[in-house]
């Protein structure tokens, strides 16, 4: 059996969106929406997705990357404040082995005719996985495409 390891780290992301609170929030709650930004871009293929936004709700995203490697997120949804506040845990794995479980905040709140948006995340990387800073590059990215598609017509 391998040695059993636990390593944390916690980072905070803020962005400013010339949006309302609502529609902020809406993109993280709407299926159609979140698929625009949440996932894995054009070199990842989607395996499965699961999409009950409540609170005890669960969230399932599996994709496998051109290299043939598979990841898979995995959330529960602990507390969902309308325009407001969403407070999630989640697992991610790779091929199939849990690296990590971490606690997510996004707080929405106005800022004069916008929104600012605050993603506090807090991870434990287990035994040996080294994420060298992978997480906050890879949630800062993600924040990239969420402002992308906040500014993309609907319709």
């Amino acid at each position: 059996m391998s040695e059993r390891t636990v390593s944390h780290d916690t980072f905070v992301i803020e962005r400013r969106f010339d949006a309302a609170p609502a529609r902020v929030f809406n993109a993280w709650a709407d299926l159609e929406l979140k698929s625009r930004w949440f996932g894995g871009g054009d070199e990842w293929k989607l395996e499965a997705r699961e999409f009950d936004f409540r609170p005890g709700g669960r969230e399932l995203l599996r994709g496998r990357w051109q290299s043939g490697m598979v990841t898979e997120f995995q959330s529960r949804y602990d507390d969902i404040v309308p325009d407001s506040r969403i407070v999630y845990t989640y697992e991610m794995r790779l091929d199939g082995k849990r690296i990590s479980i971490s606690l997510a905040t996004i707080e929405i709140q106005p800022e004069g005719s916008g929104t600012r948006m605050i993603v506090t995340e807090q991870g434990a990387f287990l035994d040996g996985y080294d994420d060298a800073g992978s997480r906050q590059r890879g949630t800062a990215s993600l924040m990239d495409r969420f402002a992308a598609a906040l500014e993309a017509p609907t319709g």
